[in-house]
């Protein structure tokens, strides 16, 4: 069950440090010359966040507690780091925003089920542990697929760019949740989940996004690898930050 007053820090604190991500991403273009439709592409991975890495760390950490935590962060979350993605590659492509919006099927998700524990619902006993199944299964499945999908090559003329947006993600965002969760007060559990999800690495769908939109899914890949595979070192690191 779902206490949005009292989880106004923690939400704060999360989409102040994937505000903070956009803002930092927002640089690259200048920074290191992209073309249009090539930062329209990686400018998303400096702040999306793969929530499968997280569900799972948070369990091995916080335990449920975490984990519901964590849910609500992604709750809130996804819609708007999906909803900033599509409208940044519409902006510089040639597609419609809001047809990609409708389109878009962890926006969608996400808003329903946040719907739908607020208003209360609860399935019929077989349909929830049905439910609960494919929920345990979904986490190592998605595991899975993360480290299936690794790419190790990206586009020429982009490393500096890549390397700089995985630096954003991995290092300044988690950092900046850190110091702004202190800010606001929170302790704890949710002080630990707001630096943990912070930390995490480049979300998988974000190269699935540049790639419906017609834009540069192959450097996108590399850094969804990069990050995934150095968050390996960092985020044992901030974890220990978090929970200390």
């Amino acid at each position: 069950r779902l206490d949005l007053l009292a989880a106004l820090p923690l939400l704060a604190t999360a989409l102040g440090a994937m505000l903070s991500g956009m803002a930092l991403s927002f640089l690259a273009r200048p920074l290191f010359g992209l073309k249009p439709m090539v930062f329209a592409s990686i400018f998303q991975c400096g702040y999306r966040f793969n929530s499968y890495i997280g569900l799972a760390a948070a369990g091995l950490l916080f335990g449920t507690p975490g984990i519901a935590a964590l849910g609500l962060i992604i709750g809130v979350a996804v819609p708007f780091a999906n909803l900033s993605s599509v409208w940044m590659l519409a902006r510089h492509g040639e597609n419609g925003v809001w047809r990609e919006v409708v389109r878009n099927p962890l926006i969608w998700a996400t808003l329903a089920g946040l719907l739908l524990n607020l208003a209360g619902f609860e399935p019929p006993r077989p349909l929830g542990i049905f439910l609960g199944r494919l929920a345990d299964a979904s986490i190592a499945l998605g595991l899975l697929a993360v480290g299936a999908a690794l790419r190790l090559q990206g586009q020429s003329g982009v490393l500096g760019a890549s390397i700089y947006l995985s630096a954003v993600k991995l290092l300044a965002v988690p950092l900046l949740a850190a110091v702004l969760g202190h800010v606001l007060g929170l302790s704890g559990i949710y002080y630990g989940v707001a630096i943990l999800f912070a930390s995490l690495p480049t979300a998988s769908s974000a190269y699935i996004l540049a790639m419906r939109m017609g834009g540069d899914g192959r450097s996108v890949a590399w850094i969804i690898s990069a990050t995934t595979l150095a968050s390996m070192l960092t985020m044992p690191l901030w974890a220990a930050w978090g929970v200390s």
